[in-house]
């Protein structure tokens, strides 16, 4: 489902959702040209933010035909794999920051079944994946400081994604590669200019004022010619 091809994925953030119609939000990404939904889980201890956990995702699956990719923002994620690939998710990525033993958890992940990946935060080196990169199913960029949603795009991270994909182009050819964090119509062409395939976005999706049908056909048609 998520290798990497010629075609950009969008990936709609659950977190700008609204959660007082979660249901409706979700299941109206099902008409939009989205590949997946990304669920961003906060714990407020590693991130100065808490969302939802493991039940929302769980609650959410009926309502979309879209699959669900889970980005814990938590610490200790190895605690709760089992949890979240039960209620749904078909891909898990942690942080390498909050991971003692990130090849151990990445195996974890695989072992049950479904794709793995890593996010780094904007400080944090590529040297930090280099020796497990062949193991990755996707490497999530991000491009803002992780928390919050809303935030302005870190301009200093094109060199990083693009280093990224000289790396997996050396190492992990079918490695996706994602950027999440001020990501819009018009930060979303030069990330994937510089080589990232998977556009993660949440206000420039909910808070589109056409919709979110408007709003993913804006981000294909922007990158369409890249």
């Amino acid at each position: 489902m998520m290798q990497t091809n010629d075609r950009v994925k969008i990936f709609p953030s659950l977190l700008a959702a609204d959660f007082g119609n979660l249901s409706r939000s979700v299941g109206s990404l099902d008409a939009t040209s989205a590949d997946a939904v990304h669920c961003d889980v906060m714990d407020g201890r590693f991130v100065p933010n808490i969302s939802f956990g493991p039940m929302v995702v769980k609650a959410v699956k009926p309502h979309t035909r879209l699959p669900l990719c889970c980005h814990l923002m938590i610490e200790q994620p190895e605690n709760y794999i089992d949890e979240f690939v039960e209620a749904g998710a078909v891909e898990i990525s942690v942080h390498a920051e909050a991971c003692v033993h990130l090849h151990r958890v990445i195996q974890q992940i695989k072992a049950a079944g479904i794709h793995a990946g890593v996010a780094l935060n904007p400080s944090t080196p590529l040297c930090m994946i280099e020796n497990i990169i062949s193991d990755l199913d996707m490497l999530l960029i991000m491009t803002v400081n992780p928390g919050f949603g809303g935030q302005r795009f870190i301009p200093e991270m094109l060199s990083k994604i693009a280093q990224a994909r000289q790396l997996a182009d050396e190492f992990n050819p079918e490695l996706d590669i994602a950027v999440d964090g001020g990501i819009d119509a018009s930060t979303a062409p030069s990330v994937v200019e510089v080589g990232a395939n998977i556009l993660i976005a949440g206000t420039a999706v909910f808070g589109h004022p056409d919709g979110v049908v408007a709003a993913c056909s804006e981000l294909r048609d922007v990158t369409a010619r890249i």
